[in-house]
């Protein structure tokens, strides 16, 4: 089963989905979903009243969400309340929301270009552009960050490949590539930055995700052509990656 991680963009909000290959359905974070069309401070809160004054969605909560790998604040992968297009027009059912018909359109539009996407993979591309425009980045700086997307793409297919696993390992793996050419973790790099809930990469300056790409694509190349095995060796390749980039960024400060 392939699925495939994406946020989208409703009226500058992002939306966490999961697109999966098997069942052919996009899979939508109700969090987030929730909170794009309440705009509460307390989603949780929001969800527990909302299905104590909706018995019969209550009844169907447990079949209208899946649990889904989504990747969190963090930078980790957590198990995530999800729903189809299908559970989520349920819910919507249940949200007194003059967002509610927009987002429906919306919702439609994201699965309508699926298929082109499917048809034509660089309108993937295309579409992250445009979300970025969206939100204020400049074009150097987005260029810049899908390039860093592909490495990052790459990278994980050798995880994979690997036998790496999804969610700790991930994470653990990401901070040894973060630390050997920053000197800090994921973690303790957003807190330099002084950043809670954001989005570590699509904060960082041209010259940090042109460092971070090196590493991971350094990373990948190594993995490639020495074909490590499990997690150990596959950190042995990302320390080696990450000194790669920590070495560019010494030059780069020496000038």
């Amino acid at each position: 089963m392939t699925k495939k991680q994406q946020i989208q963009i409703f009226e500058e909000k992002k939306v966490r989905t999961v697109w999966d290959d098997e069942t052919q359905q996009w899979y939508f974070s109700i969090a987030d979903v929730v909170q794009v069309l309440t705009d509460s401070t307390d989603v949780k809160q929001y969800i527990k009243k909302m299905r104590s004054r909706d018995p019969e969605l209550n009844a169907r909560w447990g079949t209208i969400c899946t649990p889904t790998r989504m990747l969190a604040t963090d930078g980790k992968y957590y198990k995530t309340q999800a729903a189809t297009m299908e559970g989520i027009f349920r819910i919507i059912q249940s949200i007194p929301s003059e967002k509610a018909e927009p987002f429906k359109q919306w919702m439609a539009e994201v699965a309508a270009h699926r298929i082109d996407q499917m048809q034509d993979p660089e309108l993937n591309f295309d579409q992250a552009y445009a979300d970025y425009r969206r939100l204020g980045y400049s074009d150097k700086w987005i260029n810049q960050r899908l390039r860093s997307i592909e490495a990052r793409k790459e990278l994980t297919d050798e995880w994979d490949r690997a036998g790496v696993t999804q969610g700790q390992q991930y994470a653990s793996l990401t901070d040894i590539i973060t630390k050997g050419w920053s000197g800090k973790t994921t973690k303790q790099y957003k807190q330099y930055k002084g950043l809670k809930k954001e989005n570590l990469r699509d904060n960082m300056t041209n010259i940090e995700l042109a460092l971070n790409t090196l590493a991971e694509a350094s990373a990948a190349e190594i993995s490639k052509a020495h074909n490590p095995k499990g997690f150990k060796q596959s950190a042995a390749v990302a320390r080696k990656g990450g000194e790669i980039a920590g070495d560019a960024r010494k030059k780069w400060n020496a000038r």
